[in-house]
């Protein structure tokens, strides 16, 4: 999949638990771990999809 096609693609995951973690986290300005959801990589990846620009067309 390049960068021109639609992310309207769905690619089902299957977790053995529901819940469970990804294993990686960031550390907060205070300091704290948080570990990183699967929201917050799909919150992020709409959010670079917003922004991504298409090229120019080239003849």
């Amino acid at each position: 999949m390049s960068l021109q096609n639609s992310s309207d693609d769905k690619i089902e995951v299957i977790r053995t638990h529901p819940d469970q973690s990804l294993g990686c986290a960031i550390i907060d300005a205070q300091g704290r771990e948080v570990p990183i959801t699967e929201d917050m990589i799909q919150n992020a990846c709409r959010e670079l999809e917003k922004r991504l620009v298409k090229p120019a067309q080239q003849d």
